[in-house]
């Protein structure tokens, strides 16, 4: 297959795997914003856990070593708590800057592969990293200036602190990608997240009603028919761009698809404008625009490019 051919089908995966993450990032919105967010967080996660049994039951996956099982279990909870953030943010905020913020987790990935795995931080990637925060800046100008409600300033806050466990997640991703097979990370994803939310709701059986956790079991509830196919269009598409991603990185270099990802942020706005009514500031589009000149300039800072590979909610 001549070169251009052999990447020109990646890259194309690459594309649509994009614009199937952004529709689950809406469809998860409106799923949240109806049903509430612990709701949403809960049935799609027992979703994405049936459907991954059935898959590791019809592919023959084998049941994983104790040392794979604990690296599953660690990024099922750094998931668990940034889908959280992430999604409490998005109720809160436009779509298309939310993920517009959510790039800088590419950069703060630079530092973590630094710290954990060794690696030296190069001129190119602290440039990056500046143009990234002059980004998140620009972006959050307009909420400190007093154009959005304080509500809206928290989901950007949420959104932030969700982006810097995703940085923690890519590394994590990378460890995973050499010991297991996309299926069996979908699974164990989608497993313990629904643990969590499980043990999250027993727990606040017990909590008194001051506390955070209060409530949770009580707002828990069976979705309507409507809801339930939400929740499982949002199961479908997660588990597809995930297979997407997976095999378009499998078949062309990280650094080739990176640019491709940053095209969510035009998924984002199409669909915020559509399903939302949200209108796209001239603050969001510059601060977007800082911040992944800051990734594709951090994409040519060396080995340091293929740990950080992806960005964004890839494996929410």
């Amino acid at each position: 297959m001549p070169d251009s051919r052999a990447f020109a089908i990646p890259f194309a995966v690459c594309c649509a795997a994009v614009a199937l993450f952004a529709i689950m990032d809406a469809t998860m919105k409106g799923l949240s914003l109806s049903i509430g967010l612990f709701n949403a967080l809960v049935w799609r996660a027992l979703a994405g856990t049936l459907l991954g049994v059935a898959l590791m039951l019809l592919m023959r996956q084998r049941w994983p070593s104790r040392d794979v099982l604990r690296l599953h279990l660690l990024r099922g909870t750094v998931v668990a708590v940034m889908a959280s953030l992430f999604f409490w943010g998005i109720m809160r905020m436009p779509l298309a800057e939310a993920i517009a913020l959510s790039f800088i987790a590419p950069l703060v990935a630079l530092y973590l592969a630094a710290l954990l795995l060794k690696e030296r931080i190069s001129q190119r990637a602290v440039l990056a990293s500046l143009l990234g925060l002059a980004g998140v800046a620009v972006i959050l100008s307009a909420r400190l200036g007093g154009s959005y409600d304080g509500g809206a300033l928290a989901g950007a806050i949420a959104v932030l602190l969700s982006a810097l466990l995703f940085a923690w997640n890519l590394i994590l991703q990378r460890q995973q990608a050499q010991l297991a097979s996309p299926v069996e990370v979908a699974f164990f994803q989608h497993l313990v997240m629904f643990a969590l939310f499980a043990l999250a709701a027993l727990a606040s059986w017990l909590t008194p009603a001051p506390f955070a956790l209060a409530g949770l079991a009580e707002s828990l509830r069976i979705p309507d028919a409507r809801s339930w196919m939400l929740v499982l269009l949002a199961t479908v598409l997660a588990f597809t761009s995930l297979a997407s991603f997976a095999w378009a990185y499998a078949r062309a270099e990280a650094q080739s698809l990176i640019p491709v990802e940053y095209s969510a942020f035009l998924w984002a706005a199409l669909l915020g404008w559509l399903i939302f009514g949200e209108r796209l500031t001239l603050s969001t589009i510059a601060g977007a625009a800082l911040i992944v000149a800051g990734c594709l300039i951090a994409a040519g800072a060396g080995p340091v490019r293929r740990r950080a590979g992806r960005d964004v909610r890839a494996d929410s």
